[in-house]
């Protein structure tokens, strides 16, 4: 047989969409051609697979050799075809079989002795083979990530030879099944919340942005405990069911990021203010994630939040609403999923001691101003809790002897409101729209008069007025309660205006 077609898997953004490899062998000068838009690395793969072969023990055919990867207009790029170019060409020239190579698939890059090396991007592959009933051959040390997909029938191989005793039935290789995210219950890592001293009304404010999934902004003077209470916001978090697990996994496999690893703790990113627009929601010729789709399903922590490009927040600004990130090139769109919780911490002025009682703030009133107007007024308005935190007196922090309630202890009521808004609503409550905002966040006549009177007089947005009734949802639902009390209400507006004490 002089025409082969193996099968394996492209990556974008988050999909592998199937690329059939055709290997072809006819008459003429010997060369080796490769077709359908590669880019460097894969026309790389022809020396790669030449020598692989060689090396291997392999006959490498002195013929004319074309391979086209299709379809045609998709562009390919990296080491991931190696393998099935390898395949296709001992198929074509009659080496190996080609009914041992129907309904499967293969995936991995070759060292020029023949051992196969893995690749990024493993567990979406392994996700669209499953779909499509094929097996997948892939490298050895892929194994654990092809394990995530459940019901996936997959042969991890370290060499050439190893793949070809199998497929030519001399020495057959054990099927492996993936199981799934088996992950094992892990306890929480991050900093405990009994160690921030004082701050009631700050931990306060934690607990109903974790139970609600709400985005927080912490306004205060250096050394108040800022960083601090962020760092401890994912010990909080439910952990992650197994969809959420794979999404993440997903997300973070493209990126390279500990494809194998497994927990169910929640992600925690925190980029350096110097990072760039691209760098934060994702891009590059070839779309690559950001830190927002990074931290999909767990927590991005902004510090110094002023000190970030103002061009780089208003970035922000649509993921932040819709839990996703479009990146459009001239030649193709890539969808990342973006649905993070923000929390932000920022100085009221540039030496940080602005309105906080004493006289250490020699900032100017425009000083203050322009340090404030980075931050623009469209992102706060998409920030639920804007908290003011106030220092620790030392008196306070030397002599304070209550160690506080414990992450754990606070977590359990987190996990209970959290059931409660899944059970209610099948989301969290910071995901709440349109007619199911109405139908679960109902006011008495009472307390739309008090909101009503509020929202002019502190002239809120509508869309303020729905993130207050969010809120106010969560700190029901932390009580228990099945309707929205006055109480209720009353603390989800003073969250909103605690913070703009230190702001102008």
């Amino acid at each position: 047989m002089s025409l082969a077609i193996v099968c394996t898997r492209a990556q974008v953004g988050i999909s592998a969409p199937k690329v059939n490899v055709e290997v072809h062998l006819s008459g003429g000068l010997p060369s080796f051609a490769i077709v359908g838009l590669p880019e460097t690395a894969v026309k790389e793969s022809r020396e790669r697979v030449r020598s692989a072969l060689i090396n291997s023990g392999f006959d490498f055919p002195q013929r004319r050799i074309t391979v086209n990867l299709a379809p045609a207009d998709l562009p390919k790029e990296g080491g991931r075809y190696d393998l099935a170019i390898a395949v296709g060409i001992l198929t074509a020239s009659g080496q190996i079989p080609a009914d041992s190579i129907k309904n499967a698939e293969f995936l991995g890059e070759l060292a020029l002795s023949g051992g196969i090396r893995p690749v990024t991007g493993v567990l979406p592959a392994a996700l669209a083979c499953r779909d499509d009933s094929h097996c997948l051959f892939l490298a050895e040390r892929s194994a654990s990530a092809a394990n995530k997909a459940k019901n996936l029938e997959y042969y991890p191989v370290r060499h050439l030879l190893q793949l070809s005793a199998h497929l030519t039935a001399t020495e057959k290789l054990t099927a492996r099944v993936g199981t799934g995210y088996q992950a094992e219950q892990h306890a929480y890592k991050y900093p405990d919340l009994a160690d921030v001293k004082g701050q009631f009304q700050a931990k306060r404010a934690l607990e109903i942005a974790a139970a609600g999934g709400h985005n927080i902004l912490l306004v205060g003077p250096p050394g108040s405990g800022k960083s601090m209470l962020a760092n401890r916001l994912p010990g909080l978090l439910p952990e992650m069911s197994e969809d959420e697990c794979i999404e993440v996994a997903v997300v973070h496999s493209i990126a390279n990021l500990q494809e194998d690893s497994v927990s169910l703790n929640r992600p925690f990113r925190s980029p350096h203010h110097t990072a760039s627009a691209v760098a934060l929601v994702g891009g590059g010729g070839n779309p690559r994630p950001g830190e927002i789709s990074l931290a999909h399903h767990g927590v991005l922590f902004l510090d110094e939040l002023p000190e970030f490009s103002r061009q780089v927040l208003e970035v922000l600004r649509e993921p932040m609403e819709s839990g996703e990130i479009l990146i459009s090139r001239a030649s193709r769109q890539t969808l990342f999923p973006s649905r993070f919780q923000l929390v932000t911490a920022m100085n009221p002025c540039p030496c940080g001691y602005y309105s906080d009682g004493s006289d250490r703030c020699r900032c100017s009133p425009d000083q203050v101003k322009r340090y404030q107007s980075r931050v623009s007024g469209p992102l706060l308005d998409r920030i639920d809790l804007q908290l003011t935190v106030h220092a620790v007196s030392q008196n306070d922090l030397m002599n304070y002897s209550d160690d506080g309630e414990c992450s754990e202890s606070v977590r359990t009521r987190v996990v209970e409101s959290r059931n409660l808004q899944l059970q209610r609503q099948a989301m969290p409550n910071q995901m709440l729209q349109g007619k199911e905002l109405e139908k679960h966040c109902v006011l008495i006549e009472k307390d739309q008069k008090l909101l009503a009177e509020a929202m002019e007089r502190l002239r809120l947005s509508a869309r303020a007025y729905h993130r207050i009734l969010r809120v106010s949802r969560t700190i029901a639902d932390l009580e228990g309660k099945e309707s929205i009390e006055q109480k209720h209400l009353l603390e989800a507006l003073s969250y909103r205006v605690s913070g703009q004490d230190m702001l102008k």
